[in-house]
């Protein structure tokens, strides 16, 4: 068990409601920003520890639990790549629009009108 005294709604409110909007705000921020997708992730191991803070805080659970911090800030980070890959995504197909073309939500790929490379 994860959370001892928790009931699920408290969980899902605070890790995915408030830590996961978080999560896509600051992926999509970071990738606003060209930088690495590594800076999103680990950009959310300090969010990792807002939310066991806010569990801690509200709920009054135990502070630092190894286990539930790790799965907490994955789930975080899961967020946050998947944001800043949306987020760079779009970008690519509207900053170099002659260049390449939406191949999904998540990714682009070549124009087949594209200038060939040299």
């Amino acid at each position: 068990m994860l959370y001892a005294s928790e009931n699920i709604f408290q969980v899902l409110f605070v890790t995915l409601v408030l830590g996961g909007g978080c999560a896509f705000l600051a992926g999509r921020a970071i990738a606003s920003t060209w930088r690495s997708i590594w800076v999103a992730a680990a950009a959310m191991i300090g969010l990792g520890f807002a939310v066991r803070f806010v569990h801690f805080a509200l709920f009054n659970e135990t502070l630092l639990l190894p286990k539930t911090y790790a799965v907490e800030t994955l789930v975080l980070m899961a967020i946050a790549c998947l944001s800043f890959q949306r987020t760079r995504a779009r970008q690519m197909v509207t900053q170099y629009y002659w260049l390449y073309e939406p191949s999904g939500p998540f990714s682009w790929r070549l124009r087949q009108d594209a200038p060939p490379e040299r």
